[in-house]
């Protein structure tokens, strides 16, 4: 207790030199300390803080959130509370309406960090929804990324095979070297011009002479460890990108504003995929694919203790199987696979024939007829141009559809599917015959009592379809 005493006298008898800068000293009126450009400051831990969350209707959600609560538990609360189907695709996203940029948050971030990077009074929010194509770069790694792409990776591993040679680079954590054109919009300037662009171990380069690698041509053009990527959703009209594929490198600092936005554009749609799941892999690493390993093994657990949900078929556990014999077995031999799709497709043209001709007393019942307004996959009279953002929002990924009432067609509907990227429709007519109403899409080869059961035949058979439906359009209400 004396040795605080002896010192006090030490201090007191200091002396006293001006602050040269009073300004440092109190950070409420720090021009450095509280500049915008730095953000907020971070999010304390043991606080909570409201965070509001929308559904793609528009309606919004207030939830509570700690500094350390992540984008896959909130998107897990939402799920349990809108008591939605349990899988890994939901995703909260990240939209910047003003700027018409958007981004899906990785499972391992910070919600209430990245809202406290948003500048005060931005029309920015979080929205949660689907999104099939989140980690599809671990299931379909060689068709995302092109061996013309890829070529100097290639030629570095000849001895490798193209899928081989990616799989390994996902496997180690590691981002593949991507390289192609893409157009840039010069800084100040509403310009658009085509350099040849490189991903590299050290960064995003383009080069200033066709496509040399010469390191005297090559320009370095963002540093993606300090920058989040995203999508831009209205690119002709707000920054006239020569085509709808266009996307942004965000740096941190940039809070509001289209200054300071890197902005750039692809030729197609596959080639901005492969560019954005470049830079996700560049960014995060081993800790994409570790997110993605335990959004698998959450699927084998039970999510809560309660009812429990309907089956999924975005799981994608639809398998072929054989019960010819006394037992099951699961067909493994993909040409016996497609050999039992077309008998079984023929078996049910034979069933519902048959169906069709037996006498019966009634004829099909109103409810029959719109029960399909109570499945998740119906939209109602929603349009094409509707039809294609939403799947296109909700992952451009083989397999995702929807179902919606005809535009054209009064007493039509409309399949719509994505494949390969792109978004393909098909037409259901009714059609009566013996007062028996039934659903086709091949002039009346393939009969469906109604389009419940149309859905159904076709996660199992392709048909006539390019690929068999595996993950429906659906829109939660909060």
């Amino acid at each position: 207790s004396r040795q605080p005493a002896q010192e006090e006298p030490r201090a007191s008898s200091l002396p006293s030199i001006p602050n040269p800068f009073p300004e440092l000293c109190s950070p409420s009126n720090s021009p450095i300390l509280s500049s915008p450009a730095l953000g907020q400051a971070p999010p304390r831990e043991g606080t909570s803080h409201v965070v509001k969350v929308f559904g793609e209707d528009g309606a919004c959600r207030s939830l509570e959130a700690s500094a350390a609560t992540t984008a896959r538990q909130l998107c897990e609360t939402l799920v349990r509370r809108t008591r939605a189907l349990h899988d890994h695709s939901w995703a909260l996203v990240e939209l910047h309406q003003h700027l018409a940029l958007e981004r899906c948050l990785e499972d391992h971030e910070s919600v209430v960090e990245v809202q406290s990077s948003w500048a005060p009074g931005a029309d920015s929010r979080f929205v949660f929804r689907k999104n099939f194509a989140k980690y599809e770069l671990f299931k379909s790694n060689a068709s995302l990324f092109p061996e013309v792409m890829v070529s100097s990776c290639l030629e570095a591993n000849k001895s490798m095979a193209h899928s081989e040679l990616i799989q390994n680079f996902l496997n180690s954590g590691s981002c593949p070297e991507v390289q192609g054109f893409l157009q840039l919009r010069e800084a100040g300037r509403k310009v658009w011009k085509r350099f040849h662009f490189s991903l590299r171990r050290s960064g995003l380069y383009y080069s200033t002479k066709g496509t040399s690698k010469d390191p005297r041509h090559l320009q370095y053009f963002a540093d993606l460890t300090e920058s989040n990527i995203y999508y831009v959703t209205q690119g002709k009209k707000l920054y006239g990108t020569p085509t709808e594929f266009g996307f942004c490198i965000k740096p941190h600092k940039v809070r509001s504003g289209v200054k300071g936005l890197k902005l750039l554009c692809s030729e197609d749609e596959q080639s901005r995929s492969c560019w954005m799941a470049a830079f996700r892999l560049f960014k995060y690493g081993m800790q994409l694919y570790r997110n993605y390993q335990q959004a698998q093994a959450r699927l084998s657990q039970p999510p809560w203790i309660g009812p429990t949900p309907l089956r999924s078929v975005s799981d994608n556990a639809l398998v072929a199987m054989d019960f010819s014999g006394c037992t099951g077995r699961v067909i493994e031999n993909p040409s016996e696979v497609l050999t039992a799709a077309l008998e079984e497709a023929q078996a049910w043209r034979k069933k519902t024939t048959h169906r069709y001709s037996l006498p019966t007393a009634c004829h099909s019942s109103p409810l029959s007829a719109a029960i399909h307004r109570t499945q998740p996959w119906f939209h109602g009279r929603i349009s094409r141009e509707d039809t294609q953002q939403l799947i296109g929002r909700q992952g451009l990924v083989d397999g995702v559809f929807l179902v919606r009432e005809s535009q054209r067609n009064p007493k039509g509907f409309v399949l719509s599917l994505c494949h390969l990227q792109r978004i393909k429709h098909y037409l259901i007519l009714p059609s009566e015959e013996e007062g028996r109403l039934y659903f086709t899409m091949d002039d009346g080869q393939t009969r469906f009592a109604d389009l419940i059961q149309l859905v159904e035949f076709h996660q199992i058979n392709r048909g006539i379809l390019p690929c068999k439906l595996r993950h429906y359009c659906t829109c939660v209400a909060l």
